[in-house]
């Protein structure tokens, strides 16, 4: 039997707290992102509870971790991978069992409809980072750590996923970039 020290306990207790915060903050936001992943409402949250799970047991890394949220949905993200490839196939949302909640207008609803259509249209490569920058507001050097990639290759990524969601939403192409 191992014996902890007090310095050990007390740095099991503090990486327990921040796990704790972690989840109050991120368990919806979570949910969410990995349902634009897996496209199903019950494998996404069965994901968020397995993404807490593997982070409470490494959670002796987290105090040493810098961005604590990009490090979670980087667990989040490679189980999300990991589901899908064990599905073999990616599961679609279907679009007329879209909960929609009675305070839309019928326009919102339509264009709501639309632009969850058109990102579900984006390649994975790209609707990802889309997500994370544009839909969860990560900084491109959040996006990175998450998905494993250089800032160069977010900012590439991002600016091909606005451009070819433009064309696939209907806007036109020519008009210069809001940001």
């Amino acid at each position: 039997m191992e014996v902890n020290s007090p310095v050990q306990d007390e740095l099991e207790d503090e990486a327990s707290a921040v796990l704790t915060t972690l989840f109050h903050q991120h368990r919806t936001p979570l949910c969410t992102y990995l349902s634009c992943m897996v496209y199903d409402w019950e494998t996404a949250r069965e994901l968020t509870q397995e993404t807490f799970l593997r982070a409470f047991r490494s959670r002796h890394q987290l105090l040493k971790v810098d961005n604590q949220r990009a490090w979670l949905y980087r667990i989040a993200t490679n189980l999300a991978i990991d589901a899908n490839r064990r599905r073999r196939r990616w599961q679609w949302l279907p679009w007329d069992k879209v909960d929609v909640a009675s305070d839309f207008t019928i326009e919102q609803t339509d264009q709501n409809l639309a632009v969850a259509k058109t990102l579900a249209a984006l390649p994975i490569t790209y609707r990802l980072p889309l997500l994370l920058y544009s839909g969860y507001g990560f900084s491109v050097a959040e996006v990175a750590e998450v998905l494993g990639l250089g800032h160069e290759a977010v900012k590439t990524r991002l600016y091909r996923a606005r451009k070819m969601f433009r064309q696939a939403y209907g806007e036109d192409d020519d008009d210069p970039p809001s940001n």
